[in-house]
């Protein structure tokens, strides 16, 4: 008897116990499934994105240099035009006393800045000169192991400026001397009338260039500064990139641009210039006024196939390493530690404050908080909490 006791108490117990663990198993919370991928080791690299377009650096505005009746002009967009070749033909309008005095006070001023303009070229081709002979003394000290590369990089980058120092002096010269030949032209209008003729003036493009564009073609009157044509230089293109003022802070000269979009099918190499220090304001498209800071790159590839504005899309490189600890940018999430991330752990999702670095779109730099092989949750939903069980999707592991 008491053996028999036994068997049912044990075989009670067992019962007992199987649906306790039965019930269990139908009440217990069911896994949160979710995405994860692993803290890797890596290439990162950090971009400033925008749309940009190209421009002649030198874009040269021929405009009427006095009032008066213009003939049809007979050259296109497109056509290659010499320094000095006659663009357009102009019947000055006649000059009153007032006129003729004004042109006269215009032309001393022209004349001296164009010799402001020469005295700056001379200063220029000093500071290139000067410049050579800095970059040839450290070249010799780097092939002695004298001085660091960096500084032989930096004599180079700062001849190259010079350089182009130089030839905008040279452009600015150009312009110069053709301020002073337009309104020396105006001033024939009044010597005209003295001899009872009715004059033709030429007015000749500035530089040697392509037309960039002609706003109208048509015989017309113009007041005097009426814009004639554009005359640009294709052979040296620069990069606009209009960036807002939040990012513009980001980019220093010097930095790499990556340029794609433009309808080939490699990228593009330039560098930043200049970052311009006046932010001016631009409504967008849904009507928000933003404030924008105009970045301009150099070419560092050829830009044969390019012309004066047409669109690309930049990417500034404002942080490039080859190796760092990085985890997806959708597994990290503010919390009361600044940021976290929850990482699977024996098929447990386990809170982890991180500190994050620089960020990607897809990536953030780990400065600590993780190890590399880390499982982190991507997207964590509400319902994952620290402790709570998750399963990770077969196809989203990584």
């Amino acid at each position: 008897m008491p053996s028999r006791r036994i068997v049912r108490w044990a075989v009670s117990a067992g019962a007992a116990l199987l649906v306790a663990a039965a019930l269990y198993l139908l009440l217990r919370p069911k896994a949160v499934e979710v995405d994860a991928a692993a803290v890797e080791r890596g290439p990162l690299v950090v971009t400033v994105d925008e749309q940009a377009e190209t421009r002649s650096h030198d874009r040269f505005v021929v405009a009427a240099p006095v009032a008066g009746r213009v003939l049809r002009v007979n050259l296109h967009e497109g056509d290659a035009v010499a320094a000095g070749q006659p663009v357009a033909e102009l019947t000055p309008a006649p000059l009153g006393e007032r006129e003729t005095r004004e042109l006269e006070a215009r032309l001393a001023s022209a004349r001296a800045l164009q010799r402001e303009a020469q005295d700056r070229l001379r200063r220029a081709e000093q500071d290139v000169a000067l410049a050579g002979r800095e970059r040839t003394r450290l070249q010799g000290l780097a092939e002695r192991k004298l001085v660091a590369e960096q500084a032989l990089d930096q004599a180079r980058t700062a001849e190259a400026a010079a350089a182009h120092e130089m030839n905008a002096a040279r452009h600015r010269v150009d312009a110069a001397a053709a301020d002073v030949e337009a309104v020396r032209a105006g001033l024939i209008t009044t010597q005209s009338e003295r001899s009872g003729q009715v004059p033709v003036l030429l007015v000749r493009a500035p530089v040697a260039g392509r037309i960039l564009r002609v706003p109208e073609k048509s015989d017309r009157v113009v007041p005097a500064g009426s814009q004639l044509l554009v005359v640009g230089d294709l052979s040296h293109l620069e990069v606009l990139i209009e960036l807002l003022s939040t990012e513009a802070v980001k980019v220093r000269p010097g930095m790499p641009v990556l340029l794609d979009g433009w309808g080939g099918d490699h990228v593009l190499h330039a560098r930043v210039s200049v970052v311009e220090p006046y932010a001016f304001t631009k409504v967008s498209a849904l009507g928000v006024e933003e404030k924008r800071t105009n970045v301009i790159a150099d070419f560092l590839d050829s830009p044969a196939p390019l012309g004066d504005g047409y669109r690309l899309q930049a990417h500034i490189v404002t942080f490039s390493a080859d190796s760092v600890v990085k985890v997806r940018a959708s597994a990290v999430f503010p919390c009361a530690q600044g940021s976290c991330v929850f990482i699977v752990e024996n098929s447990r999702a386990r809170l982890r404050p991180v500190a994050i670095g620089h960020r990607t779109p897809d990536f953030a730099e780990v400065l600590d908080g993780l190890e590399v092989g880390a499982v982190a949750i991507c997207y964590p939903p509400n319902d994952v909490v620290d402790g709570a069980r998750v399963r990770v999707r077969p196809a989203a592991a990584r």
